[in-house]
């Protein structure tokens, strides 16, 4: 009997500088976890570091090839809001009252294409940004991951917290040409993205206003993208719950947060028909076992 292929998904690491040891240890417990429990593939749906700093990306990245996850076969990651910008120093004053919103756009554009280019053995390829498509070839299937980056630069009125996400209509367009739809043929279609489709959604008027700070403005347009391709999963982090929920067919699965609970994360089984199960694991539950 064929196994089914194993994903497993973690999101939001929030490592507090690149002297963070402790934190580091944690995740270096888990990725060695993860691998003894002969996961075939590891998301990382961003956030790896609290300050945009290049150096917490490399701690991430020294600690993805020490446990052997570090191949393009084997690992994918995207960033997160707090990867790509400070909000400290977004909002200090040289900043926030630049009235030329351009240059704070090609800045966090060139912090987008450092994080890729740091990462281009485990994410589109040299000279790649967003978005990306990974096909993977299995005994049991083919899987392909659509990347996209849902972060938005900072803005003093539209993005004032720097949490509110966007995905760029240009990486929209790019995956709805008819070479995407073809190379998808036969795949098991899996969207990524940071932002998560669905926040709290409630009556509280204090709750609506930081449901704001957090959403995915376009989300309506990604919805229908994933749904176009026919993606059945999306993966995702940002909003600081271990969750899974359904809209039309598409299952939503929310990584969490490893930096509130570094034992915790998402398992994912999927058959040869593409069927799944999904399930939030310990580490300390397996290991009780």
């Amino acid at each position: 009997m064929k196994q089914p292929l194993k994903i497993a998904h973690i999101s939001d690491i929030h490592l507090s500088g690149a002297n963070d040891r402790s934190h580091a240890a944690r995740l270096t417990r888990l990725l060695q976890h993860l691998r003894n429990e002969q996961f075939d593939h590891l998301v990382i749906t961003g956030d790896l570091g609290n300050h945009a700093d290049p150096d917490e990306w490399r701690v991430v990245q020294q600690l993805l090839k020490q446990t052997e996850w570090y191949h393009w076969e084997r690992c994918t990651i995207l960033p997160g809001n707090h990867d790509l910008m400070n909000l400290e120093e977004e909002m200090r004053l040289y900043n926030a009252l630049n009235p030329i919103q351009w240059f704070r756009q090609k800045a966090f554009q060139r912090k987008r294409q450092l994080f890729c280019e740091l990462f281009y053995e485990i994410m589109g390829g040299k000279n790649q940004t967003f978005p990306f498509l990974k096909i993977l070839n299995y005994p049991t299937l083919r899987l392909a991951l659509v990347a996209l980056d849902s972060v938005a630069a900072w803005h003093p009125s539209t993005n004032p917290l720097g949490a509110r996400g966007f995905i760029e209509p240009q990486q929209l367009t790019a995956l709805q040409q008819p070479q995407i739809a073809e190379a998808l043929r036969s795949c098991v279609v899996i969207g990524l993205c940071h932002h998560a489709y669905n926040v709290y959604g409630t009556d509280s008027l204090i709750d609506q206003a930081f449901d704001w700070t957090m959403e995915l403005q376009n989300r309506d347009a990604f919805f229908s993208l994933m749904q176009q391709l026919g993606a059945s999963i999306v993966l995702h982090g940002h909003f600081h719950r271990f969750q899974s929920y359904q809209k039309e067919g598409i299952t939503f699965i929310n990584g969490g947060c490893f930096r509130y609970n570094p034992y915790r994360y998402s398992e994912l089984l999927l058959e040869a028909d593409g069927s799944f199960q999904q399930q939030f694991l310990s580490l300390e539950e397996k290991e009780e076992r």
